[in-house]
């Protein structure tokens, strides 16, 4: 996955995506067919003894899965389940072994988002690009588990799923090329085949009618404080910062949705986007005295150990429209009402 959206993925008309065009029809039938042979039963997936739950999307680019994995775990643990999540580990150094993802664990060695999720709700994670080997591993090391969320699964066809959740954020969509000539794992049409899609912002007519019957569910994130890298017990309400002056740090799929966001609270803000994923150093971070710096909580988990003392994370959780959980919790109950 590029750490960055190529400019030529808004456009159809650039010249750039009509060239690659012609590889963008040969990715699409690949793809295509294969998920065709996984679903005939001629290519082999792996049936976990518990549920699986895929949260994923359509599109290379960040749409928001990180928020709504954690706003699942949520809602599974207030039903009374215990959840594990798997997930590829992207920009770890684990190579191609599993592994298991402490709360404490180095994002360098796991990746940001694994280590996030594992802090933000001490929920079992496991990491590997072989998707059922680390949920296989996950279940054997915690056998509690009786369901398991795959982070950004979906087109991972080999680990057999119950229920597909889509995260969409139609800018990321851009020409709706597929792959290398525009972002799409898929085509549109795919988002009609799962159980819901969270948007994240609104939808076009045109998506809308892509997507058929598939359930919608709004999302959007919010965030009430801020929290002191250097001591996380200390935190200052959203307000205090309000027509300030500060450097926003971002390393995330689209950094200016953070920004606009700071901005939306009357913070005066200095954007600093950095790639997806990206290994921040303390140099990154020298901005000079005379505003706080405020970041993402993808960033803080890299940036705790170097950040200057006036450094803060402004941690987001999802806030998705009444009914998504009720019918996760009533698909995963095999059709019945929750209580």
């Amino acid at each position: 996955m590029a750490a960055k959206a190529p400019a030529f993925w808004a456009r159809r008309s650039h010249p750039a995506a009509l060239a690659l065009l012609p590889l963008s029809l040969l990715f699409r039938t690949v793809a295509g067919l294969r998920r065709r042979l996984y679903r005939a039963g001629a290519l082999s997936g792996v049936r976990l003894p518990v549920p699986v739950i895929v949260v994923g999307n359509i599109a290379v680019g960040g749409s928001g899965k990180t928020p709504v994995v954690e706003w699942l775990v949520r809602q599974l643990v207030a039903a009374g389940r215990r959840p594990g999540i798997v997930s590829r580990g992207y920009g770890s150094t684990q190579g191609d072994g599993v592994a298991l993802v402490p709360a404490d664990g180095d994002p360098l060695r796991y990746g940001d988002e694994p280590v996030l999720l594992a802090r933000l709700r001490g929920c079992p994670v496991a990491i590997g690009r072989d998707r059922p080997a680390a949920a296989q591993a996950l279940l054997q090391a915690h056998p509690e588990c009786d369901v398991v969320i795959a982070d950004d699964g979906m087109q991972h066809y080999r680990l057999a799923r119950d229920l597909e959740i889509a995260v969409v954020d139609e800018r990321v969509l851009g020409n709706r090329w597929p792959l290398p000539a525009g972002p799409l794992r898929e085509p549109l049409s795919r988002l009609a085949a799962v159980e819901l899609v969270i948007a994240h912002g609104g939808l076009s007519p045109r998506l809308r009618a892509a997507l058929q019957t598939t359930p919608v569910f709004s999302m959007h994130l919010e965030g009430g404080s801020f929290r002191s890298l250097a001591d996380p017990a200390r935190r200052l309400p959203a307000a205090a910062l309000a027509g300030h002056r500060v450097h926003a740090v971002a390393g995330i799929g689209r950094p200016q949705r953070f920004f606009d966001q700071l901005a939306s609270m009357g913070l005066e803000v200095v954007p600093h986007p950095f790639p997806d994923h990206h290994r921040f150093a303390a140099a990154d971070l020298a901005f000079g005295a005379g505003a706080p710096i405020v970041m993402t909580s993808k960033d803080a988990v890299k940036c705790a150990a170097f950040a200057p003392d006036d450094c803060w994370e402004f941690p987001v959780r999802a806030q998705i429209g009444a009914g998504a959980a009720e019918l996760i919790l009533e698909k995963l109950n095999d059709g019945s009402p929750t209580a």
